[in-house]
């Protein structure tokens, strides 16, 4: 199952660049969006989450707010065995 994934970041987030590496390494495509490069994309995450918070994922349908704690479900999501 193919999805779209967007993923809303700013350069110094560490979770953003754990998100980054971890779809990198499974040559998983995403759109990037920097929050600290366009107000608009900081007003995209306060819409799909009632906060300012990154990293925010956005896959499919489903929104994820931060990555580290939500690592499980976005490996069964996308059908990534565990590792």
């Amino acid at each position: 199952m193919a999805f779209t994934i967007d993923l809303y970041t700013i350069p110094t987030c560490s979770d953003c660049n754990y998100a980054k590496r971890f779809f990198q390494d499974n040559h998983i495509a995403y759109t990037e969006y920097n929050c600290e490069e366009n107000i608009d994309y900081a007003r995209d995450v306060l819409r799909l989450t009632g906060k300012q918070i990154v990293p925010t994922i956005v896959i499919g349908d489903r929104v994820y707010v931060g990555f580290a704690e939500n690592l499980v479900a976005i490996k069964e999501q996308l059908g990534i065995s565990k590792r």
